[in-house]
């Protein structure tokens, strides 16, 4: 009975189980067969995708070093003027090692040099060389044909010189000066040994296989090694790079996915059999161990079962089920809690990425689910805002860590729910400690969102100064018609945001409003600050009322917030560079504790009228400081030393008080005043004297003619020099010699 039961036990769900086992053991290689095949497709869509992404971003790199040091090497643009570039062979000698820098510096460059259209001679690293010499001149004619070309040539033979032996390139050209020239071209040329050498770095020739090809599907090169494997080969991708145009196909060396598919079967396989050798001893066990305690095991599942937890707690079956969906149910909370966080950091991401001109690379449907972008169409119309906190210096002292987030995560939402509001399209995100940048978009006239935008950042702030007692910043950039155009506006904003202190007084900053690069004079403004500095220098000078004029000067031209600190700083300069000397509380005003303050508060003030006021405040302090300096100064040591230089320098025509005064760093009227007080006569007499007592002794002791020694005196003509030796002397110059008069015989005294 026993037996039979046991029996029947065994047989009763032994066979279901075997046809069980074996369908899924058929399912399973059915199953991983179609996975290899799908996970392979994908591993080498993903490499090969990641072939083309780096051979563009590495295109792109040389491009944009090439033209970053173009555009800040000025050697590039005097090279492209002939007659300056003969006057100074120094420019050429130093253009040609900046190539040579950019060649060394990257393994894909074969080539770059330079063309001048003036007289079409090219300079490589190794030189100049003639039109005629040149052997890559049939590229250049073509280019000048195309000069508005933009993209990289198709692969062409390339060499300099006629000795040289030929490379396949590719090359691309730039108008110079950058960017729309008409001086000459500027030609890159990449190896295509070395591109073909870095994609077969990036590819395992055992396994896989990459073939590149033309437009016109020529095939350009190939991993594969031979004619066989490339017959036997599988083509898995097909993918195509839009900066060149090649297509890419991809696939698996002949046999080996074939092998590997092999492989896992037979793996899962002997890994079926031993599951049902496995289960056939399992089973057989546990019918054996179950039959005997078959009775006791029917009281046990009648009665109830306790057991304690860690806790102490008697938990039956029930509650372990509930336990485990508990902790089944916060799991999956702590993972879409996971998913939210991702989600959050990818649309941040892309918000950085489009605010930098990039981005826009992803999949349509994830970029509207990321951008959040509203249904029925996005905006026709984008523009960005960077909107920034105002003194964030007091901001970080005043509120903790915690209340920083809070009032920045409250800033965020009230300015998305206002342009909201208005109509418009908000996302915004902080992109700086003291920074947020937001995107808005709109329907309609560009005009009319121009003004819409405007009433949106005038609200913005006014509402936030009254209800978050914070003092923002707006700087908005231009109006763009696609998401490829953010960038631009992003730049456009933060290079309002630099010209905050002559334009930010109304808080809102228009791309419109900022001048163009390059129409400032400076020289203009150092002129400026030297008659400052002069009229600082003269007691009686009116130096406010040029420090007045200045301020009114970089308001109009409206200067960045770097240039009006260089401007004041040259002045600080000029002024240290003039009074530090004169004594040690004079030098304090400029270095220091003193100086260091000043420094850090120039930087926290908004505006230029701020500006104007701290800082007409801190020279009238230096120069309530060399006032007194100058009125305890020794005046009679000065009086005497303008004495000694007037007895040197009498014979110049053109000593006058003006010229004293800039000898000597005091006003003209001052020197005439002290000139009195010290010797009780004025400065032209005292000149006069000094003149007439010469031209007695001339005219006594030599025969020269009396026009020589009117001008040997510091006189222009002999005319001016009788009349007033009459004056003195009481006769002529020519009187004088007659009468054979000794110097000092014959003076009139009395005023000249």
């Amino acid at each position: 009975m026993k037996q039979n039961w046991y029996r029947r036990m065994l047989l009763s769900y032994f066979p279901i189980f075997m046809f069980t086992i074996t369908i899924l053991i058929f399912l399973s290689l059915a199953i991983v067969n179609d996975l290899s095949y799908k996970e392979t497709v994908k591993a080498d869509r993903m490499t090969t995708g990641y072939m083309i992404d780096r051979l563009s971003r590495s295109l792109r790199n040389i491009e944009l070093d090439v033209l970053e040091e173009v555009q800040k090497n000025d050697r590039y643009r005097e090279f492209m003027d002939p007659a300056r570039a003969e006057a100074d062979s120094q420019i050429m000698y130093d253009v040609a090692d900046s190539m040579r820098r950019l060649t060394a510096s990257d393994g894909l460059i074969a080539s770059i040099y330079l063309y001048r259209h003036a007289d079409k001679q090219v300079l490589t690293p190794s030189g100049l060389v003639p039109w005629e010499a040149f052997a890559d001149r049939a590229f250049i004619e073509q280019a000048l044909r195309q000069p508005d070309n933009q993209s990289w040539s198709p692969i062409r033979p390339f060499r300099e010189f006629r000795i040289d032996s030929e490379k396949r390139v590719i090359s691309m050209y730039k108008r110079e000066p950058l960017p729309f020239g008409t001086d000459g071209l500027i030609v890159i040329s990449v190896d295509m040994y070395a591109i073909q050498r870095m994609i077969e770095s990036m590819n395992d020739g055992d396994v896989s296989f990459v073939d590149v090809r033309d437009e016109e599907g020529r095939l350009l090169f190939s991993t594969r090694s031979s004619q066989e494997e490339a017959e036997n080969g599988r083509v898995l991708n097909r993918m195509k790079s839009e900066l060149l145009g090649w297509q890419f196909e991809s696939g698996l060396a002949a046999g080996q996915l074939f092998v590997w598919v092999s492989v896992i079967s037979y793996t899962w396989v002997v890994v079926g059999l031993l599951t049902v050798g496995f289960a056939i001893f399992y089973i057989i066990y546990i019918t054996r161990k179950n039959y005997k305690p078959i009775r006791i095991m029917m009281n046990r599942i009648e009665s109830i079962r306790l057991r304690e937890d860690e806790f102490g707690q008697k938990m039956d079956e029930l509650s372990v089920i509930d336990s485990a969906l508990e902790n089944l149910i916060q799991q999956t909370a702590e993972f879409e809690k996971q998913q939210r966080e991702n989600w959050l950091v990818s649309r941040r991401q892309l918000f950085h990425d489009v605010m930098h001109g990039n981005g826009l690379d992803i999949p349509e449907e994830r970029f509207r689910t990321l951008a959040q972008l509203p249904e029925g169409g996005g905006p026709d119309m984008l523009a960005f805002i960077v909107v920034e906190i105002k003194q964030y210096r007091n901001f970080r002292s005043a509120f903790s860590d915690r209340d920083q987030h809070t009032l920045k995560f409250a800033l965020t939402n009230v300015l998305q729910e206002l342009a909201q509001a208005d109509g418009m399209y908000g996302w915004a995100e902080w992109i700086a400690e003291n920074r947020m940048g937001m995107i808005v978009g709109l329907r309609g006239d560009a005009g009319e969102a121009r003004e819409t935008i405007r009433r949106f950042a005038d609200k913005g702030r006014a509402w936030v100064s009254e209800y978050l007692r914070l003092s923002l910043l707006f700087g908005i950039g231009q109006i763009e018609s696609g998401w490829d155009g953010v960038g631009r506006s992003y730049k456009a904003a933060v290079d309002g945001l630099r010209h905050k202190m002559s334009l930010g007084r109304a808080a809102v900053i228009m791309s419109e409003d900022v001048p163009e690069e390059g129409s400032r004079k400076w020289y203009a403004y150092m002129q400026h600050v030297s008659e400052l500095v002069k009229e600082f220098r003269l007691i009686a000078g009116d130096w406010r009322a040029q420090l007045e004029a200045l301020f009114e000067r970089m308001e109009t031209d409206r200067l960045k917030d770097e240039e009006i600190r260089t401007v004041l700083q040259t002045l600080m300069d000029m002024l240290n560079a003039e009074l530090s000397e004169l004594s040690e509380e004079l030098a304090a005003h400029f270095r220091g504790p003193e100086a260091e303050a000043m420094s850090r508060e120039l930087d926290e003030l908004a505006t230029l009228e701020d500006v104007k006021a701290r800082w007409s405040e801190r020279l009238t302090d230096i120069y309530r400081t060399y006032v007194a300096h100058s009125e305890t100064k020794n005046h009679r040591a000065m009086i005497n030393e303008m004495r000694s230089y007037i007895e040197e320098h009498f014979d110049n025509p053109d000593l006058s008080l003006k010229h004293l005064s800039d000898r000597f760093h005091i006003s003209g009227k001052y020197a005439s005043y002290l000139f009195k007080e010290e010797f009780n006569l004025k400065f032209v007499d005292f000149l006069v004297q000094l003149r007439m007592e010469r031209a007695e002794q001339l005219l006594a002791e030599t025969e020269e003619s009396v026009q020589n020694i009117a001008l040997r005196v510091g006189y222009a003509n002999s005319i001016t020099f009788g009349r007033v030796f009459k004056r003195i002397v009481g006769v002529t110059p020519g009187d004088f010699r007659k009468l054979k008069m000794k110097p000092g015989t014959a003076r009139i005294s009395g005023p000249i």
